[in-house]
């Protein structure tokens, strides 16, 4: 089994990936989705907790060697980034969606220094719009961003291209096809439907379900 293949285990151990093709979820943005991925569910389970922060540990080791420093997605990246960083003893910070409102008013918590070699820790990765705009926050502060690792990559199309035009290399642990794969060979989901399936991840604003 590929590391992907044994992410896409644990996240479905655990139910925090779900699958219903039949019923489509509905995301915020109106979009209907055959999948519906909480990451925060792992948090709850300390051996599959375990083992997605080492894999996560293994591929910021490998993919970026020079990282100086960790900074975590509020909220859901947050308790991610922080293991990450305790186990490669880095330092840690993280990123709110907007300043504080009181208080210093501060939008990065933790201390981050101008020239600093950041890599992002996010739990998920959709469209890419909300991950990169912490990346901005980063970049307005003088740290340089040299990459990103999430758990989970819905794999859209958009996502690749906003990544590649703000100029951030991204690892995600495991992919939407990945999961769909391994899902069909334990029977979770019939393999008629996986092209109907895939289809989504190409196309997700006009997929209307089954």
């Amino acid at each position: 089994m590929t590391n992907q293949k044994a992410v896409a285990e644990k996240l479905l151990q655990v139910a925090a990936v779900k699958l219903s093709p039949a019923e489509p979820f509905t995301w915020a943005s109106g979009w209907k989705s055959p999948i519906y991925c909480d990451n925060r569910k792992v948090l709850s389970f300390p051996f599959v907790r375990d083992f997605i922060k080492s894999e996560l540990c293994n591929v910021i080791f490998e993919a970026y060697p020079d990282a100086e420093l960790l900074a975590g997605v509020a909220t859901a990246g947050i308790a991610w980034g922080a293991m990450a960083a305790d186990q490669l003893k880095l330092p840690y910070a993280y990123v709110r969606p907007k300043p504080k409102e009181h208080g210093l008013g501060n939008q990065i918590e933790g201390n981050v220094e101008k020239g600093q070699k950041v890599v992002v820790v996010e739990d998920l990765i959709s469209t890419g719009k909300s991950s990169l705009q912490v990346v901005d926050v980063l970049r307005n502060a003088g740290v340089e961003v040299i990459g990103m690792v999430s758990i989970f990559n819905y794999g859209f199309d958009v996502a690749k291209d906003n990544f590649e035009k703000a100029g951030v290399p991204f690892r995600s642990l495991t992919n939407y096809p990945s999961l769909i794969s391994l899902a069909i060979e334990k029977g979770q989901v019939p393999a008629d439907l996986e092209p109907v399936l895939l289809n989504w991840s190409s196309d997700p604003a006009n997929w209307k379900g089954l």
